[in-house]
């Protein structure tokens, strides 16, 4: 089915998002590869604004070695987003969780209760993307056991999951959530993930689109993207199914 839409690339009137509530962004300031600094912060976040973005929920890596954020660490480095967007006199509402990478750390923080729930209680979750979490299912179940909503990041982008597709059908079978990067249906990664992407959403498997924005270039492949028919005809799919804007106010 989803092959018809890669020829549909003909130049329209710039788009808004088919979402309102951007639920996976790296606008933080400072601390994990997303802004560098609060000037790219408000840059980024008016870029989303011009997108249609009503609402943000940052999510800063949460990642063993790599970013070991903690709460305080995010609600720091939030603070000083708040203040350079105060003085930019910039009013949308921001609110912060983490992207929380599936490895030893994140097996202490669940432990011990230390996440950042999403509103709803939804929690967003990653692999790596070497080699998957070998304990993805339980860590869902546990959990669900405490009442969280676990969302997988970006499935589309794990290359052994798109050659064994089966696997995701378990996940959705254990009750995982899917948000897919909008930047997978724009090609930017490449045309597997673009590929898998369309599959997800055939599938009826996709509950969240995300920005994943970190970066400038980012901001360049979405512009070109809203210009295409070809996301018209995917954000008329998506739009009746998506989650984002129906998330409980925080």
């Amino acid at each position: 089915m989803f092959f018809g839409l890669f020829g549909k690339n003909k130049n329209i009137e710039p788009q808004k998002l088919c979402f309102s509530t951007d639920i996976h962004c790296h606008i933080i300031p400072g601390i994990d590869d997303g802004a560098k600094d609060s000037n790219i912060s408000v840059s980024l976040v008016e870029a989303m604004q011009q997108w249609g973005i009503k609402r943000i929920i940052a999510t800063p890596h949460v990642t063993e070695e790599t970013f070991e954020n903690t709460p305080e660490s995010i609600s720091k480095a939030y603070g000083i987003l708040k203040e350079a967007m105060e003085k930019e006199n910039i009013q949308i509402p921001i609110s912060y969780s983490a992207e929380y990478r599936m490895d030893g750390r994140f097996n202490e923080i669940m432990k011990n209760g230390g996440y950042i729930l999403m509103p709803g209680r939804y929690l967003l979750i990653e692999n790596s993307f070497v080699q998957p979490s070998f304990d993805l299912k339980n860590i869902i179940f546990e959990l669900q056991l405490k009442d969280v909503k676990p969302v997988l990041a970006h499935p589309e982008r794990y290359s052994y999951y798109q050659r064994k597709r089966q696997i995701y059908s378990e996940l959705i079978e254990t009750g995982c959530e899917f948000q897919i990067n909008l930047l997978s249906l724009s090609g930017y990664y490449g045309m597997a993930e673009k590929e898998t992407a369309l599959w997800l959403i055939d599938r009826g498997y996709v509950s969240f689109l995300g920005t994943d924005l970190h970066h400038f270039g980012h901001v360049e492949s979405i512009n070109r993207f809203l210009c295409t028919r070809e996301y018209a005809d995917i954000a008329k799919r998506l739009a009746p199914v998506l989650k984002n804007d129906l998330l409980p106010s925080v």
